[in-house]
């Protein structure tokens, strides 16, 4: 379902639909309801993949505005698609296929105890992310040079060429 909303989505902003928005689409879907997959029935799955499709297709476009270098869309797929299907666990969970309730089953609370996770797993992910990109870039760098970078990084660290 994340797929269908991303295609169309996609092809209703660019005018044509695409192969890796389709399978970018199933990926946001499959990100989102990983958290939920325990806890929501099928009805609520497709609502959470119809969203992750929407939001992580907005969370792409907001990258490209930002000029953010994420050339797989790691963060607007899995980031935003995974933070978003946790936050739509305490709304659709039902107590009949988890044993938890959320919103719609009763339980309001469950959504503030989503909302603690995320930001507990954001803050943790930004810390330790921090610190191991320090060490990366101290022992190893991060950075290339820029003659490496306009000859191509396939070719001036693997020694092949991917694209001819």
């Amino acid at each position: 379902m994340a797929a269908l909303t991303w295609v169309t989505v996609s092809w209703l902003h660019k005018g044509s639909p695409s192969v890796l928005g389709a399978i970018s689409g199933a990926v946001a879907g499959l990100v989102a309801i990983t958290p939920a997959s325990g806890f929501v029935d099928a009805s609520a799955a497709i609502v959470i993949g119809m969203a992750a499709g929407a939001t992580c297709y907005g969370a792409i476009l907001l990258r490209e505005r930002m000029k953010v270098d994420d050339a797989l869309d790691v963060w607007a797929v899995h980031g935003v698609g995974g933070t978003l299907g946790a936050i739509l666990t305490g709304v659709f969970a039902v107590a009949a296929v988890g044993g938890a309730s959320g919103l719609i089953d009763g339980n309001a609370g469950q959504v503030g105890k989503q909302l603690i996770a995320v930001v507990a797993t954001w803050v943790y992910s930004g810390i330790v992310t921090f610190i191991i990109l320090k060490l990366v870039d101290r022992f190893v760098g991060l950075r290339v040079e820029e003659d490496e970078e306009a000859a191509g990084l396939d070719s001036s660290q693997h020694g092949e060429v991917a694209w001819q």
